[in-house]
């Protein structure tokens, strides 16, 4: 004889004949549609597991049917990325900076890796893009202070600023507070005039003086009107582009106690392909000649 089911009496659904604190539960079984996706997903899990590197083992794991393993094929595709690169690398090293910018394929693969050399590289100091920041220069710009063409950017970038290689971009000037070359009332006429050179406000009394001073002291590396020498690495004066400050206050103390940014040799570091590319990048960032 058949048991009678007992139902809801709200829902007219059948019950498990479970009861807690006068709740009972509905018998409501999963959808069949679910159950059959539930155990398809479970059928392809062990197929799975039996094609692909799976369990682990004690000196090991299960290296699948199929043999797969996603290190090799990490590795066969970047020996087939190099070799597609090699042809380019090779044109990149026997080219000059001026071929490479010109031609419009080496031109994107150097700008390329350039930039993500520059990322890994250089923008730790010089910021993202060449931006600058802090007493970083910014490489964006047309104000450079050992030359911007080509050649020159890649010389800096092979043999540095004031680095330990030989042949190093070098020049330093004097501390004229702190060596004791000038007074303080001397640093002072020669900021204002500095002020004046630079169209900021300034004493004209004291620049007047400060410009016979400046012709003795600083006019063989800044040049007679303070417009900046190249091949010495000093900076235009005139332009109010400043890396430690143009306020008063700090001219008078780069002039007393002169500070000097470091920039290391990348040549060893990187291969002469990378450098040619960050020359080319660093080109073309807007401020390039």
């Amino acid at each position: 004889m058949a048991t009678e089911v007992e139902r809801d009496p709200v829902t007219g659904k059948p019950t498990t004949g479970h009861e807690w604190d006068g709740i009972k539960e509905l018998n409501t079984p999963l959808p069949k549609w679910w159950l059959y996706v539930l155990y398809g997903t479970i059928a392809w899990s062990v197929v799975w597991w039996l094609l692909y590197p799976s369990w682990p083992g004690i000196n090991g794991y299960f290296g699948g049917l199929l043999g797969y393993n996603q290190r090799q094929a990490f590795a066969e595709r970047m020996a087939s990325a190099d070799a597609e690169r090699a042809a380019f690398l090779e044109r990149l090293e026997g080219a000059s900076l001026e071929e490479i910018a010109s031609e419009p394929d080496l031109a994107t693969i150097a700008f390329a890796g350039g930039g993500a050399a520059f990322a890994d590289n250089c923008a730790p100091c010089h910021g993202l893009g060449g931006a600058g920041q802090g007493f970083y220069p910014t490489l964006a710009d047309d104000a450079w202070l050992w030359g911007g063409t080509l050649d020159a950017i890649q010389q800096t970038i092979l043999y540095g600023v004031r680095s330990d290689h030989p042949d190093t971009r070098f020049n330093e000037m004097p501390a004229f507070g702190a060596m004791e070359i000038l007074g303080r009332g001397e640093i002072a006429a020669v900021a204002e005039y500095v002020l004046q050179i630079s169209g900021q406000d300034h004493d004209q009394t004291a620049a007047e003086r400060g410009a016979a001073i400046f012709a003795e002291q600083c006019a063989a590396c800044h040049g007679e009107g303070g417009e900046g020498i190249r091949e010495l690495g000093a900076p235009d004066l005139t332009d109010q582009l400043w890396l430690y400050g143009g306020t008063r206050s700090e001219i008078v103390q780069q002039i007393h106690a002169a500070r000097h940014g470091v920039m290391p040799a990348w040549t060893g570091r990187l291969d002469p392909q990378t450098i040619k590319s960050l020359a080319v990048y660093v080109h073309g960032l807007g401020g390039g000649e």
